[in-house]
Formats: C-alpha cells, structure tokens, sequence
C-alpha cells in the first residue's frame, strides 16, 4: 500500500532538503512531539493510532473516492514518522536521538506490515476501482497504485504464505540496517609509521598516533629511553579512502589503503548472503524468478531481461573508448615513474587521474573553491529558481528546538502568483562562510534538483508527490540540475571572487569541463557494472549461498578495464545494494533521461522563464500521478524512450554523444 522507497531513500542519503513546519519553540522538523529524543515513541504511537482511526473510517465507507483520499492520508500520516525516522538516524548528531529514531523507524515499519496485509483496505480500494466511482485520471492511477502495492506486498496470497511474507519483509529490513552499520561502524584502518612517509600538509586529514619508537642495540642498553614514534592512522571510510587513494604519492601506501578500504566489513559478506537468500525466498513466494524480477516488474523496465540488454549492449559500445583512456593513465603512469614497464593496479586510479588532470589543466583546488563560498552557492539557487520559475527563496529563523545542527539553514521558497511558504532545510558540513570545491556544488546542484521537484510538484494526492515517483525517473530531476553547475552562463551569476567580486572566468570554467570530460566512458562503464553487478546478486540463484566474491570478480573483468585485486570484496560494503537492491540501473536510466532533456530543452536558454515553464508545467509538477512514458514523450518526444522486449529503455544518443562515443 505504502512503496514510499524513493522517498525513504532521499531521507537515508542525508536529506539535504526536507520540509517542516516554520513555528518557533517546536520539535525537530517541525513536529511538537520531537522535542526530546523519546518523543519518537510518541510519534509512532500517534500515527499508529490515527491511521488505526482512518482505517475504521474506510471500512464504513461505499465505494468512493474518498476511499483514496483516507488512505493518501494513511500514507501522508505513517510516512511522515518513517521519513523523520529515517533522516534523524542518518544524519543526527546526538546519539540518543539515533537511537530512537532507529527504534522508530523499525516499529513503524511492522505496523506498515500490517497496513499492507489489511484485507479491509485492500477490499476498499478492489470495489473503488472497480466499479466506476473514480472520475479523475489521478485518482483512478492512485487506485491502481495502492492495489498493486497490496498485492506486491502478497496480500492475495494464502495465509500461511502472506504470514511469510511479511516474516521476510521484516528480516529483509534487518538485515539491511545491520549491513549498513556495519559499513558505518567498521570501516577498518591503516597504521602508516613514521608519519613522514605522509606529506606534513595531508597529516591533518587523519588522525595522530604514537607508539614505542623501535630502537637499536644501543638503544636497548637504555633502560629508560622513552622516545616516541609518531605515526598516522588513516581510517579506510568512504571518504577517507577517496582522499588517500587521490593525493599520497607513496604507492606502498595506496596499495594498502585500498586493499583494507575494499575488504571492510569483512562480516557483510555473510550478511549480504543471508540478505540475497531472504530476498530470493521471498522473490520465489511471490512467484518470480528472481528477487531482480520481483523488485523490476512494476517499473518501466518492466524486466530483468530488459535492463540486462541495455546494459549489456551499453557496456559493449563503451569498451573500446575506456581501454583506450586505462591504456593513457598507464602510459602516464610509466612516464612519471620512468618505468618503461610498470604496471598500473587499482590503487593508481585517483592518484594517476588527478595527475594528469592537474598537468593538463593547471587546476588549484584553492583558486576554484575561492569562487565558491557557500553563501554564494546558496545565491545561486536564487538564480536557478528565479530565472527559470518567478520565485524566490529566502532564509528565515529556525525554530527552537527544530534544527538537528547549528548549521542548518531553513530557506522559504515563494512565488507572486501562488507558492506560500515551501520549505526547505539545507544542511551544511561547515559554516556558512565555508568555500565548497566544485564537486561539492555539483552535489548541491543534484539535491536541488530532488527539492524542486517535491516543492514544484502539483499533485491531488501526496502518495504522488515530488519524488514518489516510477524509480526510472526519480533521479531524472537531480541529474538534470547537475548540467547547471557545470555551464558557465549559469556560475557566472553566483560564482564571484570574495575579494574583488569578480566572476569566474570562462576559461577556467572550460577547463573544469575539459577537466571532468578526460575519463568519461571509464566513469560510465563503473556505472554499468554496478548496475549488472546489482542485478546479478539478486538474481536467479544457480546455487545457495551463492559466491559472491567470484561472482564480482569475474562481471569485473568482464564489464571494467580494470582488474581485480584478489583478497578484497568491495561490494560488502556498497549500501545501494540495501536501498536500491536491484534498483540501481535507475541511476542510468535518469541519466540517459536527463542528458537528452537538457540537450533537447534546456542546454540552448538554460536560465530561460520559456525553459524554466517547461521544466515545471510539462514535467516536475506531475510527480508521480502521470504514466511516466507519456510524460516523458509529451515533455521531450517520443524518441527519449524505446520499447524494447515488453518493457521500456532509455534512447542512449544523447548519452553516448556527452560521454563522446
């Protein structure tokens, strides 16, 4: 009844924007009842009660399409508790609020269970839809929805079997979040002595250790020789790794960052076993193949065989060109060295590429990032909404006792003709004087993008609101608003020098693009195999428990230049395998999706009202209550999408033409 996946997904990533409620002397979000920590027991008490409250109203109800709105507001009411729940556990500071977030959101999703298997409701929305009473397209698209979501949720099935079910269900959702702690909580570390072999100027980025300085014959005479060795301590999360593997020049060192960065959490690959077998069970239940096509069935897609041709055929047309960018960073590689034979591994990637970037294009981090306060980068979303839609954002106090951080900044989008007080909550890493380096405003560019489109949406009922959309599109918005970041008609209304107020010029803005646009087809190709590795993993099982260490190896091989390093297992600690189990093809779909709209649409007028109108009138402001097909088609043409096997692909002409192939 309630497939809010997309959403809850936009809460787990951390949620840059959320809406709340603009009152002061309140909860976080907004809600009163979250003033303390355990006030989420109340929160869940409450939605628990009320949507117990609308179901008996439901059942007195005759067919109506009131029917759909009662239970729109079962789903407004249930998500709102699984949405706070999810944001606060993955982004709150304070432990005690993670805890009972995290308490929350597991209650919550056994009552959802409930929901799900409530014959009263699904009978309800059986004779809505059947018997003519519902007399928008929206609300007969919303009837439809909630039944499918029923019974994908197995309430057509026998008892013993839905019973089944929802125990899966369940333990699907456990192991999920014991998965994803893990990754937060067992990053593992390298211990690099002395910490002279790390440049004085990178020891800061880890953190500081000592142990007894190893000492010589000499030495051992001394009984009371005390001396100290420091040493640095790098801890192998995502971040971390990422910044080690790009700047320590000391290749021993990269080698054995990345191997422990690719073989933590050692536990999850026993976890994900038990995950993929859950998932199979429950697939198979359901009658499905697999648990790939269960989960793709009800998308665009419409198949595992689908996707697989896609990106099967997607990874053969971009081969050539990543071989032939892997073969320039080793020549590269041999060339610095002076190793007419050196061979490039896994660990040279970040480090090569970044070289070669610099060389090339005379980047400074620092002279860019000057260009980008993050008071600026906030302006820049004025221009972006401004320009394209008549509106008008504008930073207003927090409420105490709303904000998770200091840092959050509430911003009220409003518009002359209609839009009353949207609000949305940006969460920074750092003070509002803080520069972003142009990754960072990419990022920010990307959320936006996912905040327009819930704050732009014009829907009947929430269920469709904004994001709450076909998971092909849900990342269509937020790709597309990347482009933005990257053209310099655009940075140049925001990105100014803070000392002399000038903007940024063209040429450095050219050379971030030249920059970016050095290893495309290798960038893609990562994608494509993730996508297939994803897709395989919770495909048909050939046997149990299947070797998922060989089974990533061998579509490594196969689908990226790059070999594989024996003795890791990167993908224990890949969470989109929780949160996007076979989902995460979507991220190429919305990409091909969103590249043809900005060259088709946007790229010509990209700040234009005619654009922005558009963007809004022919696309964000549907959500979810139109066919995704059709409004793609009516948006764009009916050449941005191919049927293909039963099920729908995305055309990959604009795609292969940014990426040069």
């Amino acid at each position: 009844m309630l497939s809010r996946a997309v959403s809850l997904r936009r809460a787990a990533v951390a949620a840059a924007f959320s809406t709340a409620a603009a009152r002061p002397e309140t909860g976080l979000y907004g809600f009163d009842v979250l003033r303390t920590a355990k006030g989420f027991r109340r929160f869940v008490d409450d939605a628990i009660e009320r949507s117990d409250e609308l179901v008996a109203y439901i059942a007195q109800l005759p067919p109506s399409a009131e029917i759909v709105r009662a239970m729109d507001e079962i789903s407004n009411t249930v998500c709102s508790v699984i949405d706070s729940a999810e944001l606060c556990r993955n982004t709150h500071p304070d432990r005690e609020f993670m805890d009972e977030a995290d308490k929350a959101s597991m209650r919550i999703y056994e009552h959802l269970q409930y929901l799900n298997t409530n014959t009263t409701l699904y009978n309800a929305i059986l004779k809505a839809e059947s018997e003519g009473v519902l007399l928008t397209e929206e609300a007969r698209r919303a009837a439809t929805t909630l039944r499918v979501d029923f019974e994908k949720g197995g309430i057509h099935l026998p008892k013993d079997k839905l019973e089944h079910v929802n125990h899966l269900n369940i333990e699907i959702a456990q192991l999920g979040r014991k998965f994803s702690e893990n990754v937060m909580n067992k990053p593992g570390f390298v211990d690099i002595y002395p910490a002279s072999r790390i440049p004085r100027n990178m020891q800061r980025l880890f953190e500081s250790i000592h142990r007894a300085k190893p000492r010589g014959n000499e030495e051992q005479n001394n009984p009371i020789d005390t001396t100290r060795q420091k040493g640095v301590r790098i801890v192998t999360d995502s971040g971390t790794l990422s910044t080690a593997l790009k700047w320590v020049s000391d290749e021993e060192i990269r080698r054995q960052v990345y191997m422990v960065g690719n073989s933590e959490p050692r536990e999850n690959v026993a976890v994900l076993d038990e995950l993929i077998n859950a998932r199979d069970e429950l697939a198979k239940t359901m009658g499905c193949k697999s648990y790939s096509d269960f989960a793709i069935r009800p998308n665009m897609a419409a198949s595992v065989d689908v996707v697989m041709s896609f990106l099967n055929d997607l990874s053969d047309t971009v081969r050539q060109k990543a071989d032939e960018e892997l073969k320039s960073i080793q020549d590269f590689k041999r060339k610095i060295c002076n190793e007419k034979s050196a061979n490039l591994e896994p660990w040279d990637e970040d480090f090569f590429i970044g070289m070669m970037k610099s060389s090339v294009h005379s980047l400074d981090v620092s002279v860019i990032a000057a260009y980008f306060p993050l008071s600026q980068c906030l302006k820049g979303l004025n221009v972006l909404v401004e320009s394209l839609f008549g509106a008008m954002f504008h930073q207003i106090p927090m409420g105490d006792g709303e904000s998770w951080h200091p840092d959050v900044i509430k911003l009220s989008l409003h518009h002359p003709d209609e839009i009353v007080a949207l609000v949305c909550n940006f969460s920074s890493s750092s003070k509002i004087t803080a520069r972003l380096n142009h990754w960072d405003v990419e990022t920010l560019f990307h959320e936006f993008g996912h905040a327009l489109h819930s704050l732009l949406s014009r829907t009947e009922y929430q269920h469709f609101s904004g994001t709450r959309v076909a998971l092909d599109v849900a990342e269509t918005p937020s790709n597309l608003f990347e482009f933005y970041a990257w053209d310099y008609r655009v940075l140049r209304k925001f990105a100014l020098d803070e000392t002399t107020g000038d903007p940024i010029p063209e040429k450095l803005v050219k050379a971030l693009n030249a920059s970016r646009n050095m290893f495309p087809a290798m960038e893609l190709q990562r994608q494509i195999f993730y996508s297939i590795m994803d897709l395989t993993l919770f495909g048909e099982q050939a046997s149990k428990p299947m070797d998922t260490i060989s089974t990533v190896a061998d579509l490594k091989r196969k689908h990226t230049s790059w070999k594989y390093v024996e003795g890791t297992n990167w993908h224990a600690r890949f969470n989109h395998l929780v949160h996007y189990g076979a989902g995460y093809y979507s991220y190429l779909y919305a990409r091909c999706f969103a590249t043809t709209i900005w060259q088709e649409v946007c790229q010509d007028d990209p700040l234009s009202r005619s654009t922005g109108s558009a963007l809004r009138d022919k696309f964000l402001r549907y959500g979810g209550a139109k066919d995704p097909s059709a409004l793609l088609k009516d948006f764009v043409d009916a050449s941005i999408i191919r049927n293909s096997g039963g099920g729908v692909i995305p055309d990959i002409s604009s795609l292969c033409k940014e990426v040069g192939l």
